[in-house]
């Protein structure tokens, strides 16, 4: 049964390359977060503001994660700032990982992290940074062609777990604004939608990128979208680790700093990066709820 929350919800808001979310811990999957509150938390105006939320949970309290239990205590519950759900997040992940230690739930050292994407491996190291075994990338044969005002170019699918679209440009200012989403063609290769980034070269195994991510616009940095970028940029170069035998790693620079790629010759991918706890406090659960028409969060009785 569920009941109208009373009490006030604690939050934290943490950052990865300023990708930034708010945490909602709730160990034992109690509060069930509706879209609408999620999207008021994430609002930039009105609530905390963030480009996402983490969820708290362990992996054995929620049915989507409880498969995963024997691997990984905390699950993921990713939500993007509009209240949709989303597969995976790499700066979520970093993010979420030094949640649990600053909440002394893990050291630093190895960690493992249950997400709709499958079971990351996470290290957190003592100068702060921390590394996200990303899993292997997808290369889909099917491409699209991504237009912004009288420019088009073609862009290259890639999937990291949620699906990605990455076009080579001169300059990130043909992206233009990306308020909304790029239209590309043809629709039918992304029933779900997709993140679509813009790349541009900046020297030797380094390059640019800005992103318009599905669920929540234009953002200060996609850990996801980084390792597709590293992924379809090696294969233009004509750099193949599994063809070659030796690692290929990228530095790709975000709006918000930048994220280092690693892609392995078995195809597993690390990202290392920063991540920050800066803040928390607690929701006031009649403003959240404040929506009319609708019951905006509840919590969950079993």
């Amino acid at each position: 049964m569920t009941s109208t929350l009373t009490s006030p919800l604690p939050y934290l808001k943490g950052h990865g390359t300023e990708n930034d979310f708010v945490i909602v811990p709730d160990a034992e999957n109690a509060v069930d977060l509706s879209p609408a509150a999620v999207a008021r938390l994430c609002d930039r105006r009105a609530g905390i503001g963030g480009d996402g939320l983490l969820h708290v949970v362990r992996s054995a309290a929620h049915p989507e994660a409880r498969h995963m239990a024997d691997e990984a205590e905390w699950f993921m519950d990713y939500r993007n700032a509009d209240g949709s759900v989303a597969e995976m997040c790499g700066n979520g992940v970093r993010v979420f990982a030094r949640y649990l230690e600053h909440a002394g739930h893990v050291s630093a050292g190895e960690v493992a992290v249950a997400t709709r994407g499958g079971v990351k491996r996470v290290h957190l190291d003592k100068d702060g940074s921390v590394t996200v075994a990303m899993g292997r990338a997808v290369l889909p044969d099917a491409g699209v062609t991504v237009t912004v005002g009288d420019r088009s170019w073609p862009a290259r699918n890639v999937n990291m777990g949620n699906p990605h679209a990455v076009a080579f440009v001169e300059d990130l200012a043909h992206a233009g604004n990306l308020f909304t989403e790029p239209p590309y063609e043809p629709a039918t290769v992304y029933p779900d939608g997709v993140n679509i980034e813009f790349v541009a070269d900046r020297g030797p195994r380094h390059v640019a990128m800005r992103v318009h991510e599905r669920g929540a616009a234009e953002t200060r940095s996609c850990g996801t979208g980084a390792c597709a970028v590293a992924v379809a940029t090696a294969r233009r170069d004509g750099a193949d680790p599994a063809v070659s035998g030796t690692p290929v790693t990228y530095t790709v620079d975000v709006l918000g700093g930048a994220l280092v790629i690693t892609e392995h010759p078995d195809g597993r991918i690390d990202m290392t990066g920063p991540a920050v706890i800066v803040a928390s406090g607690t929701v006031d659960p009649a403003w959240l709820g404040g929506i009319e028409g609708s019951e905006e969060i509840e919590t969950v009785n079993d």
